[in-house]
């Protein structure tokens, strides 16, 4: 995917070159994998896609390949949760969600087992594979389900230390992530902490609530208007649920107004989960970049991205939108 390559003044994030989340999450599980005996993985017939490969010939026998079966993996680790293990059960996003729902709802969440649903492919990214596996929908699916964590980390290196964070965390987890190389920019020192955001860029004029790709857009969005003389707070909103109410209240109440960013739908996703928190604590001008009510299409991931109006020209859009209503 490209990137507008925006220079940064010192002590800002700048892109260390592209890689891919799915990279880094194989990784991630690997490195885990060596540190905890109890994770083991599971796999429904997307071993290399997902990048499990590296953790599969490690420790064939904490590894299972359940094949074109994702309901049966998701109850196989619903299983292996109340022996104690921390099972990573990984498929597309499209799979990962819609095809077991009643699996994570009935044999993960309502038993608040430790399972993590790990979901690759997801959103208009996925390119050529089309509406059908195009998945929109998926943080809204699980962020409705009682006791689920929601997790979209902004690049590769962010997705490593989450993987780690939600191999900790005891519960269920929603781990959203992607096929395409993407600018890599954020810092081992961010940290990462489930429920708690990450400032990126300071402002007092307007914020900018991102999660996914859609981060490193919201930057590109905030140098360019710094060079204008308007303060856009750039916020990386890697947890959808938790979500960090404080941190939303705070930039509410010290910019006046939000936008926000995702590579999912307008609705259900991310900018509704920022509403409704403004809407119980601090009400102002809110715009959402999104997928409007639509399915996707084969094409390439940054020609739907331009289509489907979620690029750094569409945030800019929505933030002189959102200063107009605020004043």
């Amino acid at each position: 995917m490209g990137e507008n390559n925006i220079e940064a003044a010192p002590g800002q994030y700048v892109s260390r070159g592209n890689k891919a989340t799915r990279t880094g999450f194989g990784e991630a599980l690997l490195e885990i994998g060596r540190e905890n005996p109890s994770v083991v993985a599971l796999c429904a017939d997307l071993t290399g896609s997902l990048n499990m490969n590296h953790f599969r010939d490690e420790f064939p026998d904490r590894f299972i390949e359940t094949g074109i079966a994702e309901a049966n993996m998701v109850s196989m680790a619903a299983g292996l949760a109340t022996t104690g293990k921390i099972p990573f059960a990984a498929s597309f996003a499209v799979f990962a969600t819609g095809r077991v729902f009643d699996q994570i709802r009935q044999s993960v969440c309502y038993s608040n087992l430790n399972v993590k649903i790990c979901a690759s492919h997801a959103g208009l990214t996925l390119g050529e594979d089309g509406a059908t596996h195009q998945i929109l929908e998926d943080v809204g699916i699980m962020r409705g389900l009682p006791g689920m964590t929601v997790v979209v980390p902004a690049d590769y290196s962010e997705t490593k230390r989450a993987a780690r964070a939600i191999a900790a965390y005891e519960g269920p987890v929603y781990f959203r992530f992607g096929r395409p190389s993407i600018p890599d920019f954020s810092l081992d020192s961010d940290g990462f902490e489930i429920g708690r955001s990450i400032e990126l860029h300071a402002g007092k004029d307007v914020t900018v609530i991102a999660c996914g790709i859609m981060v490193w857009k919201a930057l590109e969005a905030a140098r360019i208007l710094e060079k204008e003389g308007v303060g856009v707070r750039v916020i990386n909103m890697h947890t959808i649920k938790p979500i960090d109410t404080l941190a939303i209240v705070r930039a509410a109440h010290d910019t006046g107004a939000i936008v926000t960013a995702e590579e999912h739908q307008v609705y259900n996703g991310l900018g509704d989960a920022v509403a409704g928190v403004c809407a119980r604590n601090i009400p102002v001008p809110i715009e959402m970049v999104a997928v409007d009510d639509r399915f996707g299409e084969s094409g390439k991931p940054d020609d739907l991205l331009a289509k489907y109006k979620l690029t750094t020209e569409d945030i800019l859009e929505k933030i002189y939108l959102a200063l107009r209503r605020k004043e």
